[in-house]
């Protein structure tokens, strides 16, 4: 994967809804020791999917929504708790959001299947504290390419 581009998802900021309001996270943190510590979302497994923009191209805002609105009834259908959570940048010059799809208790290898068939670069799931940005599609590096990442919580 494009270091650039591995950078970037590290530091995309997501907006993962709680019971106490939204929490803003990173993959770019540093090791925790002590799960504990983090959030209870956190601690939880799940993984965070979108439909948008396959392989980074650009499509019409009509085609990611229905694009999207199909992933998350499939994602219902196959009796998933869903909710809805955003990816962002957080520069200041940045403009770029994606909405994504906060999926509980999703296994690792569903999600990733998730990943290919809606042709996403990559899927991040979270198990035991730790997030994983796993590659899904093989034009952008070696399938199921996991890099392993480090919750930032953000203010």
């Amino acid at each position: 994967m494009d270091q650039t581009l591995l950078r970037q998802y590290l530091a995309t900021v997501y907006e993962l809804p709680t019971a106490n309001g939204p929490l803003r996270v990173s993959l770019d943190g540093d090791i925790v020791t002590d799960v504990s510590t983090l959030p209870e979302l956190l601690t939880k497994p799940f993984c965070i999917l979108t439909a948008y923009n396959p392989r980074s191209m650009l499509l019409p805002r009509k085609v990611n929504e229905t694009r999207h609105t199909v992933m998350r009834d499939l994602l219902i259908l196959g009796c998933y708790r869903v909710e809805a959570c955003v990816g962002y940048d957080d520069e200041p010059e940045g403009t770029w959001r994606e909405p994504s799809w906060l999926v509980h208790a999703m296994e690792r290898d569903e999600a990733i299947a998730f990943g290919r068939v809606f042709r996403q670069n990559s899927i991040i799931t979270c198990r035991a504290g730790r997030p994983e940005l796993i590659v899904t599609d093989p034009t952008c590096d070696e399938l199921t390419k996991t890099i392993v990442g480090n919750w930032r919580v953000r203010s």
